[in-house]
């Protein structure tokens, strides 16, 4: 088996079905993989979900475990030796499996990969970005973005060829790939895990970082492509109403104190 696909289902289920439909019908070329769905303490009955694939392993979370906490319980029960982390409002799209698998096979000095990401209408998802600096939620949130325009391009990468493949500091975790088990230079093993500190939010950016952190690059692939149907909840209010009315915008400043706390005021650069 070459790959473990893991999926964290929550209140998600006819993205998930149309999820596993695509990697059904995508062209694998030969590629053999498992499914492993958790389904997150969202209430979604998916006893039915191996209808659509009779060998999908579906793990019942006990609670929430947020969007790190249940993908390490879907990485706890893979077996193949590269793990594919999936959101289940992706498809993906013709052969981008064995493109991103073949690429980090060739390429042992890589710990991460992803794929060009699009919109269902098929424009272009900003899915690197560089590292954030402390006040780069702020810029982004507030009506100081306006001001600090030049930032916040910076960050989203906007100059970047997205038609390119390059080393990026990080990925959105809507479909990332890596080896379940890597061993360093200084023949120490790392079996990458999301930290279970971030509930919601600034997860991807920290795995990247552990990955960097280990001397390992981190790669956007734009010969692989999946659409993906992102929305961004936590921006549904104005900066000045959000941390009242919404709880993912809250949680968004909570992981992101966290973040800043565990890494550092700085931005730094591994490349």
């Amino acid at each position: 088996m070459d790959l473990s696909i893991i999926i964290v289902n929550y209140k998600s289920k006819p993205e998930l079905i149309n999820c596993l439909a695509a990697i059904k019908r995508a062209d694998n070329n030969g590629l053999t993989y498992e499914i492993i769905v958790v389904e997150n303490a969202s209430g979604d009955d998916l006893s039915d979900i191996k209808n659509y694939n009779p060998e999908i392993k579906v793990i019942d979370s006990s609670r929430n475990l947020g969007m790190g906490g249940g993908n390490n319980l879907g990485l706890a029960a893979a077996q193949a030796p590269f793990a594919l982390i999936l959101n289940p409002d992706t498809i993906i799209k013709g052969n981008a499996l064995p493109v991103l698998l073949t690429y980090l096979k060739n390429h042992p000095e890589v710990g991460l990969i992803g794929p060009k990401l699009l919109y269902p209408d098929g424009s272009l998802q900003l899915s690197c970005s560089r590292f954030p600096r402390f006040f780069t939620p702020i810029l982004r949130r507030t009506f100081l973005g306006r001001y600090f325009k030049k930032e916040c391009d910076s960050f989203s990468m906007n100059e970047f060829d997205h038609n390119s493949i390059a080393a990026v500091d990080w990925l959105m975790g809507s479909c990332i790939m890596f080896r379940r088990e890597i061993t360093l230079a200084d023949g120490k093993t790392f079996r990458p895990r999301f930290d279970e500190r971030y509930f919601m939010y600034f997860e991807d950016i920290d795995l990247a970082r552990q990955f960097w952190y280990r001397g390992l690059k981190v790669i956007y692939n734009p010969e692989a492509v999946v659409i993906h149907d992102h929305q961004r909840q936590s921006a549904r209010y104005s900066w000045y109403l959000a941390l009242f009315m919404d709880r993912l915008a809250r949680m968004h400043v909570n992981s992101w104190l966290k973040y800043f706390a565990k890494w550092g005021f700085k931005s730094r650069n591994y490349k």
